[in-house]
């Protein structure tokens, strides 16, 4: 893995996103993230990590390393891999001393970040996540299907684990990057149960979570990735996860 870097003293924020036809989103969302670091005064880095996006993401990807350079890089993969292996191998280029993992969809807006970094710094948390269902948090444009799948399976979990996390499924997450290779060193879960794993194993292991309110908008562009087979994956990692702490 890259050594964590700071920047002329200061604190290094590595953004993992991990694409997969993303080429109509990845623009705008690399656009939002340099102005919020820029207005923000905060030294910043993006790695796209790509899985074979066949939509033309990647000749997006590498237009954009050449508009934000130094800030953007780009890491290919073979084949449709998953979110969680997409973010260990986008470590392993990361220099920041801190971890922002995200989605590429506008579901995640960049606006919340820097209250993600001052709660951290309030704190000195391990951890900062994103939460839907905490104070002004909440979700918009999804159907009332979505949305009771989403809160049921975050009961689900909070019934079953108990980790004081009231965003289990959440992605959008703030991390010191020494206590991220810790719980990917410590957990091999890899799938859409991989949040939820990760912050389990960060209770157990006695690290600091805070929360953040966001608010959490359906994609504009492509298609959600969520199936029924996803679902499924979750429910066996609870138990799991259960079983194991």
């Amino acid at each position: 893995m890259a050594p964590a870097k700071k920047s002329s003293g200061k604190d290094l924020y590595s953004v993992i996103l991990p694409t997969f036809n993303e080429r109509q989103n990845l623009p705008i969302i690399t656009w939002l993230l340099n102005r919020t670091f820029t207005q923000n005064d905060i030294d910043w880095e993006l790695i796209i990590v790509d899985d074979g996006s066949p939509d033309g993401t990647q000749d997006v990807a590498n237009q954009l390393v050449k508009a934000y350079s130094p800030h953007v890089q780009l890491k290919t993969r073979t084949g449709k891999l998953g979110l969680g292996t997409a973010y260990v191998h986008g470590l392993q280029f990361a220099k920041g001393n801190f971890i922002i993992i995200m989605d590429a969809d506008f579901s995640h807006h960049p606006k919340f970040i820097p209250q993600m970094i001052a709660r951290q710094k309030a704190g000195n948390y391990d951890i900062v996540t994103g939460t839907r269902y905490a104070g002004d948090g909440g979700v918009y444009g999804w159907d009332l299907k979505r949305k009771l799948t989403s809160k049921g399976a975050n009961i689900f979990a909070d019934t079953v684990l108990r980790p004081g996390v009231s965003d289990l499924t959440g992605s959008f997450r703030l991390y010191k990057r020494s206590v991220l290779e810790k719980l990917f060193e410590s957990t091999d879960v890899r799938g859409f149960s991989m949040q939820m794993a990760l912050a389990v194993t960060a209770k157990a292991k006695g690290f600091t979570i805070a929360e953040v309110p966001i608010s959490f908008v359906d994609r504009v562009y492509g298609d959600s990735k969520l199936g029924g087979e996803e679902i499924v994956e979750y429910a066996k990692g609870v138990f799991q996860l259960w079983w194991s702490t």
